[in-house]
């Protein structure tokens, strides 16, 4: 089957940019190699012999490889591996026990620090032994600020998305021993636990860092200066910029992101696009000759109140509460049925502040295309609850179509899928999903008898399911209230704009524009994150001039921080003369 065609009758092929870039400092420079090692030098040599360099890194670094690379080029240093004092792994699995829980996906969100994971003893005898020491000083892994009050300390850096590859090619959880172990629960254990204690850590030394280390290549790290990093960061607020996409293959996954976005052929499918979810994706920073990786929620940890805006801060701490992703079935299979939890059962449960509400923008569908979403009026509960649980014992197929309604789904319609409500779209749609950031909280009930690429079964989860569905959303309340909700709210020269959700049960408030020519945005203070949904090209300007003109391309998403205030949106390049459209989102309830 052929993929379909686009509003104008024509496929939009985009010039999707998949590696966008935001300008570190004039003169800053990115180093690797023997760059890297003469930076380093150079800066110990300014406190004598017995300087101490500190390299600080994450959890998910290759620190054998990283010691080896730095003895190599630092020789008149001795490298000290500050995580041999770590806890054994079966003390760490005992301690960390209650927050890692026996499921495969879903842990309790710790508030450890990075002392739990150490054992005092052995730090104290690490501090010592540095203390004593005669000559240049190396200390490197997780941590190795703690062991010293280093002259040099370098930030070593790693992008989510990376550190979870590394966990499918086999790599453990820090000091686990945990080779072998699912992947899923490896990055349990990372999102959990992991992740939490190192970016509690990692913040301070934003300020205090003399280097950043991007980590994300072991065999190639480089280096910056702790003021570029800083700067970089410090800039970025005042303009419109993109985080790093990454795109995964997946059991329903789909032929439209490689189309439209020229993605490698060789992949069977794309299920899932990332992009607008600075939780998980990344900034590159460039230097006009290379780039730099850093994680995106750096960017929320250093400047939250340019970026959020004062009262989206206020609510959500430095969180950025907004994810745009896409949900790829074209010629590939539906979502898992599922439905996320109230806000009361995951914070109950999981230690979460807020739960995933979302909705699906249907950026392109099949002549078939459908969501599943609400039950159907008048279904028995007992009837159903027994169906599910006899599918997940393998004994029928669940027959999804007797229980939950099915609505046509065509190129620009909105759903709003507010925690709670039953729902996954089916086959041949392009989702682009908007949605609340708590990005695992989805609890499958059934997913149509498949295995995952791993050809083990993906994980259901019927209980927690049973215990969140919204009983009540049955097919009237669902029509009225759920199924594209647009609302015409004005109009200008060459453009018009309308209210298309989310559900007044959902804080994000979402904005669709169609226009031929400038349309007028306002952040009022709080952040904005933007998807070109139809039009090839478009252009981000500043009325007044204060950020250079930001193209977009179909498809990107693209946020635009509280601080940048007033801004235009208008077609570009070969969009000029046809008409596009954005969507918007930001924080209900937080405009000033």
């Amino acid at each position: 089957m052929p993929l379909p065609s686009g509003r104008d009758g024509e496929r939009t092929i985009s010039a999707y940019d998949r590696s966008p870039a935001i300008e570190l400092p004039p003169g800053e420079e990115i180093r690797r190699g023997d760059a890297l090692a003469k930076a380093l030098t150079d800066a110990a040599a300014a406190h004598g012999p017995r300087a101490v360099i500190a390299v600080d890194t994450y959890p998910g670094a290759e620190v054998p490889a990283l010691i080896a690379q730095l003895q190599s080029a630092l020789p008149d240093f001795t490298v000290i591996d500050v995580e041999r004092a770590a806890h054994p792994a079966a003390h760490l699995d005992e301690a960390f026990r209650a927050t890692l829980t026996d499921d495969r996906v879903f842990g309790v969100m710790s508030h450890a620090t990075i002392d739990a994971f150490y054992d005092p003893a052995a730090v104290a005898a690490l501090r010592g032994e540095v203390q004593e020491r005669a000559g240049r000083t190396l200390l490197v892994g997780w941590g190795a600020t703690r062991i010293a009050d280093a002259d040099v300390v370098v930030l070593g850096e790693m992008a989510r998305w990376e550190i979870q590859l590394r966990y499918r090619r086999g790599m453990p959880n820090w000091h686990a021993g945990n080779d072998d172990e699912d992947p899923l629960r490896k990055i349990k254990r990372g999102y959990f636990l992991e992740w939490r204690a190192a970016d509690r850590h990692k913040r301070p030394l934003f300020d205090t860092a003399d280097f950043v280390l991007d980590l994300n290549d072991a065999s190639a790290p480089a280096l910056i200066s702790g003021d570029g990093f800083r700067g970089a960061l410090a800039a970025a607020p005042s303009r419109p910029f993109r985080v790093v996409p990454y795109f995964d293959p997946g059991v329903w996954g789909g032929q439209w992101m490689k189309q439209v976005c020229g993605l490698d052929d060789a992949s069977p499918n794309y299920a899932w696009s990332f992009d607008g979810v600075p939780e998980e994706n990344s900034l590159l920073l460039s230097d006009g000759a290379s780039v730099f990786q850093i994680p995106s929620i750096d960017l929320v940890f250093a400047h939250p109140r340019e970026l959020l805006g004062e009262r989206t801060f206020a609510r959500f701490g430095a969180e950025f509460p907004i994810r745009f992703d896409l949900l790829d079935t074209m010629e590939g299979g539906n979502l898992s049925l599922q439905v996320h939890p109230l806000t009361d059962y995951i914070r109950d449960r999981f230690g979460m502040a807020y739960t995933q509400d979302e909705s699906y923008y249907l950026l392109d569908a099949g002549d078939d295309a459908v969501v599943y979403l609400g039950l159907k009026t008048g279904v028995d509960r007992e009837r159903l609850t027994n169906d599910l649980s006899r599918a997940q014992a393998g004994e029928i197929s669940f027959p999804a179509d007797e229980y939950v309604n099915t609505f046509p789904a065509k190129k620009h319609d909105h759903f709003a899928i507010p925690a709670g409500t039953v729902h996954c779209s089916g086959r041949n749609s392009m989702v682009l999903e908007i949605s609340a950031t708590p990005y695992l909280f989805t609890f499958k009930m059934w997913d149509w008898d498949r295995v995952g690429l791993d050809g083990t079964p993906r994980p259901i989860h019927l209980d927690h399911a049973l215990a969140n569905i919204q009983w009540d959303r049955d097919t009237e309340w669902t029509t009225e209230n759920l199924v594209d909700q647009v609302e015409a709210l004005g109009a200008g020269d060459g453009w018009r704009e309308e209210r298309t959700g989310l559900h007044e049960l959902e804080f994000i408030e979402v904005r669709r524009h169609w226009f031929t020519d400038r349309v007028p945005h306002q952040t009022n203070g709080t952040v904005n994150v933007l998807n070109l949904v139809e039009g090839a090209e478009a252009v981000v300007e500043s009325p007044t001039g204060s950020f250079a003109p930001f193209v977009v391309h179909y498809a990107e998403t693209f946020i635009v921080p509280a601080a940048v205030g007033a801004y235009t949106i208008r077609p570009h390049g070969p969009a000029v003369g046809t008409e596009c459209a954005t969507v918007k989102a930001s924080v209900r309830g937080t405009a000033v």
